[in-house]
C-alpha cells in the first residue's frame, strides 16, 4: 500500500516554492519493529520499542513516547536486520497521551535500511504498472466473475 498523506511535513524543510511539494522519495505505510535510543546528559541512554507508521528512503514516521526535539540527533536500529543508524528529528506531531508522531530524517539517505523496494520517482496510482484494486462487495470478500455455466469455446477444444 503506498501512501501519499501524513503528518510528517517536508515543507518545513524546504523554501516555499513549486519545488517544495516535491517528495525526495516515496512513501511507503510500513509497520516495522524499531528500536529508538536518545542520549540524555552525561552517558545516560534512554530507549524505546516502538514501530514504523510510514517509511521512505530518508526516513521514517514513527510512534514515540520518548520526549525529543527537533533537530535532535536519535539512533535508530531495524529489528529486523539488526543495523542501526543516525537520524535527526525533523517533525514532531501533536501532543498525545501516550505516544506522539515523530518524523526523523537519516543524516544519510539509505534507502536499503528498510530492506524494501521502492517505486520509482515518476510512479502514481495512474501508471500503468500499478494493480488495479480488488472489487469488494458489501460483505467484505472480493467479488468473483459470473459465468454463464456454459463452456467457452476454448474450454470446448480442451475437452476434445
Amino acid at each position: 500500500m503506498w501512501c501519499e498523506s501524513a503528518t510528517m511535513s517536508t515543507t518545513d524543510l524546504q523554501p516555499s516554492n513549486k519545488m517544495s511539494h516535491l517528495r525526495r522519495s516515496q512513501r511507503v505505510c510500513l509497520k516495522l519493529p524499531i528500536v529508538v535510543l536518545r542520549e540524555g546528559p552525561g552517558t545516560n541512554v534512554a530507549s524505546e520499542e516502538t514501530h514504523t507508521l510510514i517509511v521512505n528512503a530518508h526516513g521514517a514516521l514513527i510512534q514515540l513516547a520518548l520526549t525529543v526535539e527537533i533537530g535532535q540527533l536519535l539512533g535508530i536500529k531495524n529489528m529486523q536486520t539488526l543495523e542501526e543508524l543516525v537520524c535527526r528529528v525533523v517533525n514532531l506531531g501533536p501532543d498525545q497521551p501516550g505516544k506522539r508522531e515523530v518524523g526523523i530524517e537519516f543524516e544519510v539517505a539509505s534507502p536499503r535500511f528498510w530492506r524494501i523496494a521502492f517505486p520509482p520517482s515518476d510512479w502514481t496510482p495512474r501508471s500503468p504498472d500499478a494493480k488495479a484494486p480488488t472489487p469488494h462487495s458489501l460483505s467484505g470478500k472480493p467479488q468473483l466473475k459470473k459465468t454463464s455455466g456454459l463452456p467457452t469455446e476454448a474450454d470446448k477444444k480442451v475437452l476434445k
